[in-house]
Order: C-alpha cells, then structure tokens, then sequence
C-alpha cells in the first residue's frame, strides 16, 4: 500500500501560477483518497486565492481530504524537529516543520518542490511527475 501524500502548500500555489487547476492535476496523478492535508496548507493556499470559484474548489477538494488535527503534541513534535534542524546547521522555516509534522504523524510522504524538506530526516518526499513543473 502507498504512503498517504501530505500536498505541500507550494505545489497547489506553484500549479496555480502556471495556469493550472490543481484538483485535476492531483485527480490525475493521484489516488486523491490517499491526500491529505493540514490547517497550515489550508491557510498557505486558500489566503492567496483571489478568484472565488476557484476558492471555492480548493477548499471544496481540501474539506473532503485527510485531515492532521493540530493539538499540544502535534506543535511539541514540529518545535522537536525545527530544533533538530538547527543544531545540525540545516534549519527549516516553522511552517515547514510543522507540515513535516503532520506528515510524520500520519505516515506520509511530502509532495513538494521545497528543497526545505531534504534537510529533515526519514521525511519521504515526492515530487510532481515531469513535465508539469
């Protein structure tokens, strides 16, 4: 069985800024049963989102996603890991550790284009077919 797939904020950003609707990109690429997001995603994606029909589908297509609940221990775990990076001379923004914590408490892999994410250890990362970036 596959990994779930946290979709970072970038790749529906980035798809956007190239004329592309990032459902059907992700319907098309991906089991979309196996998505799943957190309220940082959410908050990266939907602020920028001027066109309300399109906001109105991405948030559509986020609400029926996985979804990592934020509690105590969830932001403990992203201030463990951004602290992690740190002391190793590869410090990631906050924002970055905290989706790598959500991804780490549901097992999944990170598709993004966030070089970031290389820096924090065993965080599977996927990256969008070729040809779309």
């Amino acid at each position: 069985m596959d990994l779930p797939i946290l979709v970072d904020s970038n790749i529906y950003i980035g798809l956007l800024r190239r004329g592309y609707d990032p459902v059907s990109v992700l319907f098309e690429h991906y089991d979309t049963t196996n998505l799943i997001t957190c309220g940082m995603v959410r908050l990266e994606v939907l602020r920028g989102v001027r066109v309300p029909k399109t906001l109105d589908r991405l948030s559509a297509f986020m609400d029926v996603m996985q979804y990592v609940e934020a509690d105590a221990q969830l932001w403990s775990e992203a201030i463990a890991l951004a602290a992690r990076t740190d002391r190793k001379g590869t410090p990631v923004s906050a924002t970055d550790a905290f989706i790598a914590a959500c991804a780490f408490r549901k097992g999944a892999s990170v598709l993004t284009q966030d070089q970031d994410f290389k820096y924090i250890a065993d965080l599977p990362l996927l990256s969008l077919p070729a040809g779309i970036w």
